[in-house]
């Protein structure tokens, strides 16, 4: 049997020291040809730059230009390599966080978390289409198991990555019919630069959580959270297997890294009061309560 001609992915968010970085490494080892993307370029690790069939391109998945530059260099580069297969997997792991109790959010800053994280993959998936179901390919959604959990002060993040796990379950269905699989990914604990992204904490003068800012601003920098992350590496080894090159598409929401089955637990079976305890411990909702108790 022959072997099998190699694929073309494109991988948003490729960053050093991230995900996506992560997840082109072993497909451009084997010889797939890759496009990887980030907002700057320079930021791409060396070792995937300087690969022959790595291809880097600029791409803002928030500008409607840049995403057409994108389709437009992937297009050319398939109709003259001769593989009309078009684009066998698309991979959207760009996106961005935003720390801050929801009553105080900035819905300005809030609403850039959703331009990156919800209509980029989708504006995205709209412009790669042709490419996505001439080639009967596959489209993976980096989401979160912060999606299904309420965990305090990254309420806008979570959100948006639910949003973005209904949207892939939705065009899960809608382009099957098309021969395009769809998977979205719950992320457990990836130890990335992600946090570096986030701008500072900066409560409101008379903020109500003033006297727990500090807690607050530790999990926004990720000087508080979970311990037991993943490597990026490790991550990405098993996503790479288990769902970008396999010949069989998992179907539905594909569970992978530390916390991650334990949050699937907790989100379908926990009873809620059991689970509001445990998305507390650690917050300083509790201090804050006995702050305000205090003052009375």
């Amino acid at each position: 049997m022959p072997p099998s001609p190699p694929k073309t992915i494109l991988i948003t968010g490729c960053s050093a020291q991230g995900i996506g970085a992560a997840l082109a490494q072993q497909p451009a080892q084997e010889g797939h040809v890759l496009f990887a993307t980030a907002r700057t370029p320079s930021k791409i690790p060396a070792e995937l730059r300087e690969q022959a069939n790595v291809h880097v391109l600029a791409l803002d998945v928030t500008e409607a230009a840049s995403i057409a530059a994108a389709v437009h260099s992937v297009t050319e580069h398939t109709s003259t390599s001769g593989n009309h297969r078009g684009l066998d997997v698309l991979i959207n792991n760009a996106g961005t966080g935003y720390t801050m109790p929801l009553a105080e959010a900035d819905l300005e800053r809030a609403r850039a978390v959703y331009e990156a994280n919800v209509w980029g993959p989708l504006q995205l998936i709209q412009a790669f289409q042709p490419l996505l179901v001439a080639a009967r390919g596959r489209i993976v959604n980096l989401s979160s198991v912060g999606a299904v959990v309420p965990t305090p002060w990254i309420g806008v993040y979570a959100s948006s990555k639910a949003a973005l796990v209904q949207l892939s379950e939705t065009l899960r269905l809608e382009l099957q019919p098309f021969g395009v699989g769809v998977v979205c990914v719950m992320a457990g604990t990836v130890a990335t630069a992600f946090h570096a992204n986030e701008p500072e904490v900066r409560l409101p003068p008379a903020s109500r959580y003033a006297p727990i800012r500090r807690i607050i601003a530790d999990w926004a920098t990720g000087r508080a959270g979970p311990r037991n992350a993943s490597s990026p590496d490790d991550f990405a080894k098993a996503l790479v297997e288990d769902v970008v090159l396999a010949e069989t598409l998992p179907a539905g929401l594909v569970w992978k890294g530390p916390n991650s089955a334990a949050v699937r637990l907790l989100a379908r079976w926990c009873p809620v009061g059991l689970l509001d305890r445990i998305m507390k411990n650690g917050q300083g909702l509790d201090e804050l309560t006995e702050s305000l108790e205090g003052k009375k």
